[in-house]
Formats: structure tokens, sequence, C-alpha cells
């Protein structure tokens, strides 16, 4: 099993490589996180660990039996594979090394109900040649048979707020004193998104 951690998203910045150059990075506050659970096959039919990040104020009663007195944690997420970890042991940002390449997964942004044009990239319609209001529309959408809409008709609708994994993403700086993570390039959600971090 390879390295893995939770974290926010904090927001973007840049910084300079060693030539000058302009890289764009996603800035992530990432752990310290705290593994609560080792499943395995024989209990739970598949192995995995489970770890908690961030806090909170309270939690349920059957939640605070389950964390067995190792925090209040707002968000728990488990990872697939064996790992050299027991209940009770902290992951902080330090198990990542700068050049490391990752998996960054999360919710996307939610941007409501889109018409085609920026949910689909249609052109619309002309706006000359009798046309009028129909510049964003979406057109016609079938046939005179089947006579309904076939199953999978891009039409508008509600847009983002999607789970989305960015793979292969190159981790630029790692700073153990304030938990932070800077990985090249943009990774899914607004500031504050829960992200999954996880190498291939």
């Amino acid at each position: 099993m390879g390295k893995f951690i939770l974290g926010q998203k904090i927001g973007m910045s840049q910084i300079f490589g060693k030539e000058g150059e302009v890289i764009p990075v996603s800035v992530i506050e990432a752990g310290p996180c705290v593994v609560i659970q080792i499943k395995s096959p024989e209990n739970d039919g598949y192995q995995a660990v489970q770890i908690g990040f961030g806090e909170r104020k309270k939690v349920s009663k059957p939640l605070a039996g389950h964390l067995k007195n190792l925090g209040k944690f707002r968000h728990l997420r488990e990872f697939k594979g064996v790992a050299d970890l027991k209940v009770g042991d902290k992951i902080g940002v330090g198990i990542f090394q700068e050049g490391d390449r990752v998996k960054v997964s999360g919710v996307s942004k939610g941007k409501g109900f889109q018409g085609v044009v920026k949910r689909h990239g249609f052109s619309g319609g002309m706006a000359s040649h009798g046309n009028k209001d129909r510049l964003r529309a979406p057109g016609s959408i079938g046939t005179s048979f089947p006579e309904h809409v076939r199953k999978g008709r891009r039409m508008a609708g509600r847009m983002g707020f999607d789970r989305v994994s960015v793979k292969d993403v190159k981790i630029v700086k790692v700073d153990q004193e304030n938990n932070i993570l800077a990985v090249k390039g943009a990774v899914p959600g607004r500031k504050g998104t829960l992200l999954e971090i996880s190498t291939a």
C-alpha cells in the first residue's frame, strides 16, 4: 500500500523554480491524520485503513465509541490495501517528498443549473436569418421515432459537484512545520474542500 493522507484545499498560488520559471501550485493543508481502524478480510471482508482528519466540537455517542477516545474528527475516510500501521498512529505530510507523484480526489465546485452552451460546449444557434432568442438554445433533441428523448441526451441541467480525481500530480513543496503540501496545477473543489491524497 502506498502513502495516503487527508487534507483541505487552501487555495492556489505560484512559486518559482530553480531556473526562475513560474510554477502554479495548489496549496493543501494536509494532516495530521490519526489511524482510527484497521479493516481486515476476516472481520470486514476487505483490507483497508480508516483515518480521521479535522476537528469538531461534538460527536454522537456511537461515533464516540468508534473513535475510541482518539479525538473528535470531522472527516473519516478509508484507503484500501495493507499498510504497516496500527490504531492511534499519526500520519503527517512528512511521509511525502518533493517530486512524488500523487492522485488527488475531491468534490468539484457546484455551478448549479446551467444551459447546454456552458455545460456541454454547444455553439448555439445563429443570431440572424429570422432567429430570435435562440442564440444559446440546444436545438433539436430527437426525431419522429422513437418519439421520446433518448437516454443520455446532452441537455441543460445541474453542473459540477461531482467527485473528481486528478492523477499523476507532482508535489512541488512539503512544509512539515505548517502541515502544508504544494502540488503542481489545479485540484478539485473550492477553498475548504476535503481532499484525499495518495500515491498511485
